[in-house]
């Protein structure tokens, strides 16, 4: 018996088929945002379903069946990642995934020069949140529903070791995530080069910036980049940045949390903006 399988071919229905079973699990795997199991897999990449991120199990001797489902996935766009059985079986709720989970996408993916795009049309300077490997959905989350409610033009994610628009994202953003636009990038660095060459300035949050928020003009084109919960802006990351503005701190804590960072910025950008 050839290991060769047929093509999966996406279609626009997500809910097509004669198999009503398989037609419920899907639909209930999706209204969790987890799809877990080979041929959930297979019917959900072949439905068309926007999944963000597949985890495949690692083993010594690879299955051609899951290397199958990967190649398919990264060729509908979703972020294929090794991961072991015990991170599967909390993924999973402990069903029975054999080796493979996805993440089902709560929202479109768009380009950068999208979001500059959004600012030209609206004739205002882009305010632009980058997000330097939030790991955290509920930080992530926060981050987008503040950027919404402050009017940013959109927000930029790394695709790896970043927390991406998955259901837990988009419960926290309150909705948010269906209303600003995210791009995500396979290279934060060149994302930040690209935001420059189309007239963006870059600005980097750290406590140890050397300019001071409150004395930081934010009336033209720029983009505010807020570091990881844990080791802040990555090296590269900060040497792309055009200035490093840190937030005032009076008290015994050195550090505030990134979503209350992003808050702050983007909220002195708006004062700025209305004068």
């Amino acid at each position: 018996m050839s290991d060769k399988r047929p093509p999966i071919t996406r279609h626009y229905n997500p809910y097509g088929g004669k198999d009503s079973g398989a037609v419920s699990r899907r639909a209930d795997s999706e209204e969790s945002g987890v799809i877990a199991g080979r041929n959930a897999v297979i019917e959900a990449l072949r439905a068309g379903v926007p999944l963000d991120k597949v985890y495949i199990q690692k083993s010594d001797e690879p299955t051609p069946a899951l290397g199958h489902i990967a190649s398919a996935a990264r060729e509908a766009g979703a972020v294929v990642v090794d991961a072991d059985k015990r991170k599967l079986d909390y993924m999973s709720g402990h069903a029975a995934h054999q080796g493979v989970v996805a993440l089902v996408s709560q929202g479109a993916y768009v380009s950068v020069a999208d979001i500059v795009a959004r600012a030209r049309e609206k004739n205002e300077p882009a305010l632009i949140v980058v997000c330097d490997e939030i790991s955290d959905p509920h930080n992530l989350g926060a981050i987008i529903r503040t950027a919404e409610a402050a009017g940013a033009h959109g927000v930029i994610i790394p695709k790896r070791r970043s927390a991406s628009l998955t259901p837990i994202v988009a419960k926290t953003s309150a909705g948010a995530v269906f209303h600003i636009p995210t791009a995500r990038v396979p290279n934060l660095s060149a994302a930040m080069r690209e935001l420059r060459e189309l007239g963006v300035w870059i600005y980097g949050t750290a406590a140890d910036g050397g300019k001071n928020l409150w004395l930081t003009d934010f009336t033209g084109d720029c983009a505010v980049v807020v570091g990881s919960e844990g080791e802040g802006l990555g090296r590269l990351v900060r040497e792309g940045c055009d200035f490093i503005v840190s937030i005032p701190m009076n008290g015994a804590i050195s550090s505030l949390n990134a979503s209350v960072s992003a808050s702050l910025v983007l909220y002195e950008a708006v004062r700025q903006r209305r004068g």
